[in-house]
């Protein structure tokens, strides 16, 4: 229980005040640098929960890159051949059926990572509902309804890594039990639903500034919908159709919209913020590209060219070669070290529409899957229309629209097919999930 036990971080908070003072013109906070656990749980003022709830949205972002780097790897989205440590190609692989270490940093880092934030949620909203603000019932709704949406978004994010995690962190001293994947779920959807009808109780302003990532999202009213499309995700998840478009119905779904509209990480090149770790530097940080992932798409995919790029050979050898791997292509996702990565965003819940109409309105499903084509430079689907073959069309765009975000496994894993996940090397595997922190047990 050690990485819940130490991961609330009171300094680490301060930072998170460059996430909004550049956009927001927020106000200078006292002495942000020394505030108390005791001060901050117990007496809080504006200030302080401004300092808080901007601090959330920083720690949502430290050491995120472990959790997207290892599961694409375990998904072969593409492989990390930069041969920094051998796990890369040999335990995240399942290199001669060799299990993943439960209590090593592929599966620790990410653990505890997730628990920090969650641990800060609730500091936020403990702090919150003992403020000496001031604060209507309306307002401290509002900022309870954001901490609870987040600490129930973490808390899906460990399950789908590990398929089972703690619900009940409140108490560091008395945690709740490990619960499994299903009950996990289903206490995830309980957090949220909470936090919803605090939201859709909250008037119509938020009392603390949220930085420009949570842009159209930013009052009571748009945190519901981001809430809500949280909801459809962990819906989908538990196969669940008929609540998954009742959800979507909530949510910011837009069948018609921009595709890119959404909740986002953002990220700065200032001495206290935080750079977009997941920006690959061309040609130097040798994240190399599936093979499959070209071979398998449609001619005149877009995704394929904004998303991956050939190496230079006149840079790196090709094809780049590492432990019996080998590929011609990087990962291009992120242009440049501030590029924002996406929480949430409208093509993937088009896709979940889509999903969720198959077995009962197929051409609202082929509707919601031309929208996407048509955005990737495609023409209409003109396969069978049954639902096998719908919902293998919905798994290929998933694939490409959704690239190295952190989908790819784990829709492989929830529809069966991680056996059609390739393994390029006699004897390795593709790990089911990540075993629970050996301390946590």
């Amino acid at each position: 229980m050690q990485f819940i036990k130490k991961s609330l971080l009171i300094g680490s908070i301060a930072t998170g005040m460059m996430l909004v003072a550049p956009s927001c013109n927020i106000e200078t906070i006292p002495n942000p640098n020394a505030p108390t656990l005791s001060s901050l749980e117990d007496g809080a003022s504006l200030d302080d929960l401004q300092l808080l709830a901007s601090g959330l949205e920083s720690v949502l972002r430290f050491d995120m890159e472990y959790y997207y780097w290892t599961i694409s790897n375990v998904g072969r989205e593409y492989y990390d051949l930069r041969g920094t440590d051998p796990r890369f190609t040999g335990e995240l692989l399942g290199a001669e059926g060799a299990p993943l270490d439960n209590n090593g940093f592929l599966t620790t880092r990410s653990w505890a990572t997730q628990y920090r934030s969650i641990r800060n949620a609730i500091l936020l909203t403990n702090a919150t509902q003992k403020s000496r603000a001031g604060l209507t019932d309306e307002q401290k709704n509002g900022i309870i309804g954001y901490a609870k949406t987040l600490e129930a978004y973490n808390l899906l994010l460990i399950v789908n890594r590990h398929k089972s995690c703690r619900l009940d962190v409140n108490d560091v001293n008395n945690l709740g039990p490990i619960v499994e994947y299903d009950a996990a779920l289903a206490g995830i959807a309980q957090k949220l639903d909470e936090a919803n009808a605090l939201l859709r109780s909250a008037g119509a302003t938020l009392a603390v500034k949220l930085s420009i990532g949570f842009t159209g999202f930013d009052t009571p009213t748009g945190l519901s919908k981001f809430n809500r499309a949280l909801a459809a995700r962990v819906a989908m998840y538990q196969g669940n159709k008929g609540k998954l478009k009742t959800e979507l119905a909530a949510s910011f779904l837009d069948l018609s919209g921009n595709l890119s509209t959404g909740v986002y990480h953002i990220f700065g090149l200032g001495g206290n913020d935080e750079r977009n770790p997941l920006f690959v530097v061309a040609d130097k940080e040798v994240y190399v590209v599936h093979p499959s992932f070209s071979a398998d798409a449609e001619a005149g995919d877009q995704r394929v060219v904004t998303k991956i790029r050939d190496f230079d050979p006149a840079a790196t050898p090709v094809p780049v070669q590492l432990d019996g791997l080998s590929g011609t292509q990087q990962v291009s996702i992120f242009d440049d070290p501030t590029t924002p990565v996406a929480i949430i965003r409208n093509e993937e819940l088009v896709l979940m529409y889509a999903e969720a109409n198959i077995g009962s309105d197929n051409a609202a499903a082929v509707s919601a899957i031309n929208t996407v084509r048509a955005a990737a430079g495609l023409g209409a689907y003109a396969g069978a229309t049954d639902d096998a073959a719908l919902l293998n069309e919905v798994l290929k765009q998933r694939r490409y629209s959704l690239f190295g975000e952190g989908h790819y496994w784990l829709d492989m894993r929830r529809t069966g097919r991680l056996g059609q996940i390739p393994k390029d090397r006699p004897g390795d595997i593709v790990h089911e999930f990540f075993p629970v922190p050996l301390t946590e047990q």
